[in-house]
């Protein structure tokens, strides 16, 4: 690679996320040289604007990353299975937003708030964490940092968008046969391998991706072993429900925490206050608190609700809310791609 500029690929340009990388890597002027969006054979052909110019997209193939630097993925995980050891024989490093690689021994997993150095320790493909993980360990950081962490609850409550933009689309359809009285139609969510789909307007879906053995789903499984390999630490505990939610963007978490050493709540706002991408909302006598209507577009994770627990002498209940296209998926890409940007200078 060369500070002069980078040959960039994006991987599923054509997608939701995809989309967002390509707008944030211009919004960040991020040093591209080239930028070469890959996509489906169905998709190739198309045109995506990249500051100013129209680049055609063209097809994920292994010859498509001759010359690249950066590949970033967004294309599901048979796709990066199948190509990202492609990029990094020709060269790329690969920073994949998919669950091929996250567990991984020799794939770092990172969130740059919370594990930055663990990027320098790529061997060709760095992983994206889960969406959700993800604004979860960035608001829960300077807690671990501070008091250490024995265990965490967190309830989700996600968005339609990470199920694609397809599923942003059905549910606007099923809005408007809903209140018109129509026939509702359920074709995409809940994905991940399942049979049945269920209508998500004015609804709630408490299975997201498929049930494993222990009766957890595997989007409940991944924020589990996630949190764990980011902060490098197998003795938290972790339990996770995850529900989808008639929301187009953003994804909102209740978080349950118990510290390993007692806490001033004061102290704990001011820790979170300072912390770097974290933006504390947290007034509920003004009725001042992160929602996702809010966090949409935006790049940082938001965080209210902040008080003590009831039952535990040493836990604290958070309200954490973030952008899943964003922190939780191209951004957070982005950020890492940055941090092997800033350690050639």
């Amino acid at each position: 690679m060369s500070n002069r500029g980078y040959t960039v690929a994006v991987v599923g340009a054509t997608g939701a996320v995809g989309q967002q990388m390509i707008k944030y890597l211009e919004l960040r002027n991020f040093p591209v040289k080239e930028l070469r969006p890959l996509a489906s054979a169905r998709s190739a052909g198309k045109g995506i604007s990249f500051r100013g110019e129209e680049i055609v997209v063209q097809e994920a193939v292994p010859e498509a990353f001759a010359g690249v630097d950066i590949a970033l993925f967004s294309a599901g995980g048979s796709i990066s299975e199948k190509l990202a050891p492609e990029a990094v024989s020709r060269g790329a490093v690969v920073i994949d937003n998919t669950n091929a690689f996250r567990m991984n021994p020799d794939v770092p997993l990172v969130v740059p708030e919370v594990n930055r150095e663990a990027i320098y320790e790529h061997k060709g493909i760095i992983a994206n964490p889960n969406c959700s993980t993800i604004q979860m360990v960035v608001a829960l950081k300077p807690l671990y940092d501070h008091y250490g962490i024995e265990r965490i609850i967190v309830s989700t409550y996600q968005s339609v968008s990470g199920a694609g933009w397809q599923a942003t689309e059905e549910l606007r359809e099923q809005s408007r046969a809903v209140l018109n009285d129509e026939e509702v139609n359920a074709n995409i969510l809940p994905v991940g391998k399942l049979s049945k789909h269920y209508q998500m307007a004015f609804n709630v879906i408490p299975q997201i991706d498929v049930a494993q053995e222990n009766g957890f789903t595997l989007e409940e499984m991944k924020m589990v072993r996630e949190t764990k390999k980011i902060f490098n630490d197998e003795s938290i505990g972790v339990t996770a429900t995850c529900v989808r939610v008639p929301v187009m963007r953003g994804h909102s978490e209740s978080v349950y925490v118990e510290l390993k050493s007692d806490y001033e709540l004061s102290e704990v706002r001011e820790l979170l206050k300072r912390a770097p991408g974290v933006i504390v909302q947290d007034a509920i006598e003004e009725q001042v608190y992160p929602m996702p209507i809010d966090a949409e577009d935006r790049t940082e994770v938001f965080v209210g609700r902040i008080r003590r627990d009831l039952t535990h002498p040493r836990a604290v209940n958070l309200w954490v809310v973030s952008d899943n296209l964003l922190k939780g998926a191209a951004t957070n890409a982005i950020q890492i791609a940055e941090a092997l940007v800033s350690e050639e200078k």
